[in-house]
């Protein structure tokens, strides 16, 4: 078994503790809506309507289907591909520019609920790498920069070096406030661990939203719309295979670009990333929208 491998098995382990079980990528909320929805069409044309004997008509239980399931994993997983993808990428290509990316990232990034749910896991992946990961890497000639950036940003703010206004303790004022203060989101910490870890970027890509994918039907089995087997089989289908490849080579290519030259001793690599943070961008509206609703819902189990 090479380092490599036992890295990727590590980081798709469903037991990982980042919290992602407190999260269910706007799925609980749109269940919520869907079913509003559904109830008040349901008022409207009494062909919908189940009458009992010597009863009033009553509107039918709302359930999703198993097709509306896929659907949500579907437009969940392209719209983090199009949104999160880029960051975790770019990092990946250039550790050395991880606090840059997180500053950009919490910066584009609109829905309050999204980015809460971003930060707190980046977070619990900056305990899990000073507490665990870090102690059994051994760096090598690739790793060694990204192992040292990690280290490097986790550090801004865990030891105190970063002040309230976001500068170092030794700035204060304007110069203090215009210092990126580190977020600690979790695509561009992601990207940066996977390369100290020594995964190449495309098993990267792939773990980070295969652990998306994983999350969502776990919150869809707890949130009771799914049942366990019925959750392993949509994880097994080669479906959603197709999908986490589809969208890692469609984010991938957004990067590349004839003709690029190395330019102050970055490299092509330094470049493409940052093409992909300038590519990055929501696809599918809903999702955000459904994010951004949850914190409204009457009750709710899951932090997003």
């Amino acid at each position: 078994m090479t380092s490599s491998l036992h890295a990727l098995l590590l980081l798709s382990d469903s037991a990982l503790p980042l919290g992602s079980f407190a999260f269910s990528s706007g799925l609980e909320s749109y269940l919520a809506h869907s079913k509003h929805q559904s109830q008040f069409q349901s008022q409207i044309p009494p062909s919908t309507t189940t009458a009992p004997r010597g009863g009033p008509p009553q509107p039918q239980q709302w359930k999703p289907t198993p097709a509306s399931l896929h659907l949500f994993l579907h437009h969940s997983l392209h719209n983090q591909a199009s949104t999160a993808l880029p960051f975790m990428l770019a990092a990946h290509r250039s550790p050395h520019r991880l606090l840059e990316l997180d500053d950009i990232l919490d910066a584009s990034t609109a829905c309050t609920v999204a980015r809460r749910a971003s930060t707190a896991q980046g977070r619990a992946l900056a305990s899990l790498w000073t507490r665990a990961l870090r102690d059994g890497i051994t760096p090598s000639e690739t790793s060694a920069p990204a192992f040292d950036a990690v280290e490097n940003y986790i550090a801004t703010f865990t030891s105190g070096a970063i002040g309230p206004g976001g500068g170092a303790g030794t700035k204060d004022g304007i110069e203090a406030l215009l210092d990126a203060a580190p977020q600690a989101h979790l695509p561009p910490l992601f990207g940066a661990v996977t390369r100290a870890m020594g995964l190449a970027e495309g098993d990267a890509a792939y773990v980070f939203l295969l652990n998306h994918a994983k999350a969502v039907l776990s919150a869809a089995v707890r949130a009771g719309v799914m049942g366990p087997y019925q959750s392993q089989a949509v994880l097994a289908g080669r479906e959603v295979e197709g999908w986490i490849l589809g969208v890692v080579e469609e984010v991938r290519c957004r990067g590349r670009r004839e003709g690029t030259v190395q330019d102050e001793g970055r490299g092509i690599e330094a470049d493409e990333a940052w093409r992909l943070v300038e590519e990055a961008g929501v696809s599918i509206p809903a999702m955000d929208l459904w994010m951004g609703r949850h914190e409204v819902l009457y009750s709710r189990i899951f932090n997003s």
